[in-house]
């Protein structure tokens, strides 16, 4: 349940040393914003990444090295119009130390190489299309576009089938980027795994997930992203930027052609339904080559006033065969990639995503179904086309129609993918899919010290995709996940423990794949106290699973006055208990699934008098 939290009272882990190569990606994106205004001092001409100097010698420590035309002492640095530079500077979090060297510049001028390794070929982050990518079995190819998922909204990058699965691969594959031909270093170029893919008439096309790296959906060298979908006609004048040829220019010069290719191993030919360019006479390509190995997954884009459109016209797939004279290429039509694919070049907005399944039982390594209703808790369930479930974005719950609040609620928590979302704006509602009479609304918490809060956390459900957790951020705002608490609540619950299980689990221990599963809810017992006609709960339950080194481990909380049920019904004396599913399981009449008592060790004990509430996360019994 969401509470108001104090300061917390223990220390935030320590953010790990970055590794080298982050420092300086850190340090590199420093100077590109802060640089020019460094160099306003008139007494330093450089600021750049070094090894730190020390008594005269290159060492091995990074640092941000500053030159200067004149070193000298602080007392006499005014004179010069400078000011002191500090012996570290802070640089995403991290101290950087300093490294002043008196050095001047004069410009020289001088031709320099090409770079052994173009940007195209390199590992780059963020990704932009028209760059390197590929499949760990195949060699490479070219992100034509960053496109999104109809359901949730995900980001993916668009390709060829051949460039992120092939003849080798299967769904799930590693994509990385720069594809393997490019950088054999596949573990540090890792860049997702593929999502979806096809080979037929409707296209040569797959998608990938982007999980370890940024992006912009701008396309090298052309400088924009494609916005709309389009029909290629013939004469029209198009342009693409791919791996190895660049950016080209051609003409469409034949349309509704199906082609056949020879794709090797167990697929052989295949047919594709596809247009035909060929070079733009008025723009031919330097090398003579429309098109060469390695550019396929590139995007045509639609030239409007000879410049590149925003308007798709096809994902290139192929070219002419050796020893064929006439220079072409191949595109797949766009609007049957996207519809096999199910994808969009634009997010959905939250209110358009697909229905979202609520709590997964499948989330964890072992299934952990929802708890079962005893047979007078059923009767009283509300059903929504027949069922006692009622899902929402990234969570569960069943409602009591007689106390209109849930009997417990259930949600995933991807720690990976959290995002941070303001709740700003967001009013609370009663679900329209549900009778209004089963649901406590706003006519409750008006005028009073009442606060409503959430079951299932709103910080615990804003992961996924961005819509996707914008859903989830609005549902969490449903009045069925809604209880009432006093507006003191968690500060007198010993600074916020209750609101902070969660992120306890995060930082004390070792959690596999950054993944929780959690169900919780409200008591009802028949004396709890009756305030506008609702009787208000004053206990509340929470179960957190978890796998640990791939063991599944169950913690059960009650927050409670005394596990005695001696309690002074005054709403200020709440304490956080932790107990055994055993326990909650009688207080609840709720039915806890196997799996999860078999994760659940806590040895308490005999007399519950014995059993002191938590004082601080420290003293949480996790292993």
């Amino acid at each position: 349940m969401a509470t108001k939290t104090r300061k917390k009272s223990t220390s935030p882990a320590k953010k790990p040393a970055p590794s080298e190569e982050e420092l300086i990606a850190s340090l590199r994106r420093y100077i590109r914003t802060r640089g020019p205004e460094l160099l306003e001092d008139p007494n330093i001409n450089s600021v750049g990444i070094g090894r730190k100097f020390t008594g005269g010698r290159r060492g091995k420590q990074v640092a941000l090295q500053f030159t200067v035309d004149s070193k000298a002492e602080p007392e006499v640095l005014e004179t010069l119009g400078t000011t002191l530079i500090p012996g570290t500077i802070t640089v995403d979090g991290t101290e950087v130390p300093t490294d002043v060297i008196e050095r001047s510049y004069t410009p020289q001028f001088r031709r320099v190489a090409e770079a052994e390794s173009p940007v195209r070929k390199t590992r780059l982050d963020p990704i932009e299309p028209g760059v390197s990518v590929g499949s760990v079995t195949v060699s490479a190819g070219t992100i034509g576009c960053i496109v999104y998922d109809k359901t949730d909204g995900a980001p993916y990058v668009l390709s060829n089938w051949h460039v992120l699965q092939g003849p080798r691969g299967e769904l799930g594959v590693e994509i990385v980027q720069p594809g393997p031909h490019d950088d054999n270093r596949v573990h540090r170029n890792r860049l997702g795994t593929l999502k979806r893919s096809h080979l037929g008439v409707a296209g040569d096309c797959a998608i990938a997930t982007i999980e370890d790296r940024a992006f912009i959906q701008e396309i090298f060298e052309l400088g924009v992203a494609p916005r709309e979908l389009g029909e290629p006609e013939l004469d029209d004048k198009v342009v693409a930027s791919g791996r190895t040829t660049g950016v080209t220019h051609g003409i469409v010069r034949r349309i509704e052609t199906i082609a056949k290719l020879n794709y090797g191993g167990q697929v052989g030919n295949k047919a594709i339904g596809c247009f035909e360019i060929g070079p733009d006479p008025d723009r031919p390509p330097e090398t003579g080559e429309i098109s060469s190995g390695g550019d396929s997954g590139a995007v045509w884009l639609f030239e409007q006033g000879g410049r590149p459109g925003m308007v798709m016209a096809g994902l290139h797939f192929g070219g002419e065969a050796a020893g064929d004279p006439d220079e072409h290429a191949l595109a797949c039509l766009p609007a049957s990639v996207f519809e096999k694919l199910e994808i969009s070049l634009t997010p959905p907005a939250p209110e358009d995503i697909r229905a979202i399944a609520g709590y997964a039982p499948d989330f964890l390594d072992e299934r952990i179904d929802v708890p079962q209703l005893d047979v007078d808790l059923a009767r009283d369930a509300v059903r929504l086309n027949g069922s006692e479930v009622v899902s929402y974005t990234h969570f569960s719950l069943a409602l009591s129609k007689k106390r209109r609040f849930p009997f417990w609620v259930g949600w995933n928590i991807n720690g990976g993918t959290l995002k941070k979302l303001s709740r700003n704006g967001i009013p609370f509602v009663k679900d329209p899919r549900l009778p209004a009479t089963a649901q406590v609304g706003n006519e409750l918490y008006e005028n009073n010290r009442l606060d409503r809060g959430h079951i299932a956390r709103r910080a615990d459900l804003l992961w996924g995709s961005l819509p996707e957790a914008e859903k989830a951020n609005t549902d969490s705002f449903f009045y069925t996940n809604i209880t009432p608490q006093m507006d003191d609540f968690n500060q007198s619950s010993k600074h916020g423990l209750w609101g902070e299980l969660e992120d306890a689990v995060f930082a004390d221990t070792e959690v596999d794949d950054l993944k929780i599963s959690v169900f919780g809810g409200p008591v009802f017992q028949e004396d709890d106290r009756t305030f506008r006609g609702v009787k208000i709960p004053r206990e509340f339950w929470k179960v957190i699973a978890f796998t640990e080194h791939g063991k599944l481990k169950t913690k059960g909380f009650l927050l409670t006055q005394n596990l005695d049920r001696l309690e002074s019904l005054e709403l200020d004396e709440f304490r956080v208990f932790q107990v055994t599913l055993g326990e909650l399981e009688n207080r609840t009449r709720l039915g806890f699934p196997a799996v999860l008592h078999k994760g659940d060790t806590l040895q308490v004990p005999e007399a519950v008098a014995d059993r002191a509430p938590l004082e601080v996360l420290s003293d949480i019994q996790w292993d």
